[in-house]
C-alpha cells in the first residue's frame, strides 16, 4: 500500500537488523529511501558518510522530507570493558549530533527520528512511566540515552520536528536479545532474574516497524515516543509465558547478586523495573498488531529468515 504523500528518506544505520526491516517497510509503502553507509555507495539508494569525520551530503540530508538515525555500536558486548562502553555512547552520541546540526542548517528542517531507548528512564520499580516522566539513577544505558538524546537538541533549536525514539527490546527469534533466551529455555536453563517482580518494556519488530513508520509518516506527532507494549509484563510473567511458549520449565532463577557480578553496569538493565507505557503513539492513533505479551511472543517465535 502506497502513502500519499511519498516522502523522501534519508536512514542511517539501514544496515542492521532493525533498520533493514525498516527500510523495506518504507519502501514498500511508497517512499524513496537514501540509506547513509560507511563504505563507498552501491548506487543511487545509497550515500556515504564518516559521522566520525563530520562528513556528510548535507544537500541530500536537508532537502529529505524525513531523516532516521538508527547507528550507533551493538548494545551487546563485554559489560566490564570500559572501551565498549564509551563506544557505546560515542557512537550514538556523534551519528546523532551531526544529523541534528545539519537538519538544523536546512531553511525548512525535515523531520528528524532519533534513536534511543528506553533505559532512559532508569528503574521507577512500579510506578507507570509515560513520555512526561523522568529519568533517574545511574545506569550505563540511562547516562548513554540522555546524552543521546541531548544531542539531537540543534535539530529541536532549529524547530525540526523531531521524534525521539525510545525503543524497547525489540523481541524476534531472529535477533537479539529473543534468540539467546529462546535457546537458554528450549535447554530448559530458563528461569526468572532475581525477584522477577520487575517490569520489562518490550516490542515485537512489525509493531516497532509499524510504529517507526506511523511517525515519519505522521507529521503532527514530536517529542519523546516510546516504542513498547501498551501494557508491560513483569519479569516473572515473561520468564512463564516465554517458557511455555518452547514447551520447557522455567526453574533456574538467577539470583540479584550473581547478575550483579556477571553484568557488571549492565545488571540495572536487567533488574531495573521499567513499567512503561507508549502513550504518545496511542495518542497519535497507532495501533498495536501484538498489544499483549502473549500475541507479541507468538508473532516473535513465529518469525521465519
Amino acid at each position: 500500500m502506497s502513502h500519499d504523500p511519498a516522502l523522501t528518506i534519508v536512514l542511517a544505520g539501514g544496515s542492521g537488523f532493525l533498520g533493514s526491516h525498516l527500510r523495506d517497510a518504507l519502501r514498500g509503502r511508497g517512499h524513496t529511501v537514501t540509506s547513509l553507509v560507511r563504505r563507498p555507495a552501491g548506487g543511487p539508494d545509497e550515500s556515504t558518510w564518516d559521522p566520525y569525520a563530520g562528513h556528510v551530503d548535507k544537500t541530500l540530508v536537508r532537502t529529505a522530507d524525513v531523516v532516521v538515525n538508527l547507528a550507533g555500536a551493538p548494545t551487546l558486548g563485554n559489560p566490564h570493558s570500559t572501551k565498549w562502553a564509551r563506544e557505546l555512547e560515542d557512537s550514538r552520541v556523534t551519528t546523532t549530533r551531526l544529523l541534528a546540526e545539519t537538519v538544523a542548517g536546512a531553511e525548512q528542517p525535515p523531520a528528524y527520528l532519533a534513536g534511543n531507548g528506553i533505559s532512559y528512564y532508569g528503574d521507577h520499580g512500579d510506578a507507570v512511566l509515560t513520555e512526561a516522566s523522568d529519568t533517574r539513577g545511574h545506569g550505563l544505558l540511562t547516562h548513554v540515552a540522555r546524552v543521546w538524546q541531548d544531542a539531537a537538541e540543534p535539530a529541536v533549536a532549529a524547530g525540526s520536528r523531531v521524534c525521539v525514539l525510545r525503543t524497547a527490546p525489540v523481541m524476534d527469534r531472529r535477533a537479539a536479545p529473543l534468540k539467546q533466551q529462546r535457546l537458554q529455555f528450549k535447554a530448559g536453563l530458563g528461569g526468572r532474574l532475581g525477584s522477577g517482580r520487575q517490569y520489562m518494556a518490550m516490542i515485537s519488530l512489525r509493531d516497532w516497524v509499524g510504529g517507526v513508520v506511523h511517525l515519519a509518516e505522521h507529521a503532527d506527532v514530536s517529542g519523546p515516543v516510546n516504542l513498547c507494549l501498551p501494557q508491560a509484563p513483569t519479569n516473572a510473567e515473561f520468564t512463564k509465558a516465554l517458557a511455555a511458549a518452547v514447551r520447557r520449565p522455567a526453574v533456574l532463577p538467577a539470583p540479584a547478586a550473581a547478575i550483579r557480578a556477571a553484568a557488571g553496569k549492565m545488571s540495572s538493565e536487567l533488574l531495573g523495573s521499567l513499567n512503561v507505557r507508549p502513550a504518545a503513539l496511542l495518542a497519535s492513533g497507532y495501533v498495536f498488531q501484538d498489544p499483549d505479551l502473549d500475541s507479541m511472543l507468538t508473532t516473535a517465535l513465529a518469525a521465519r529468515d
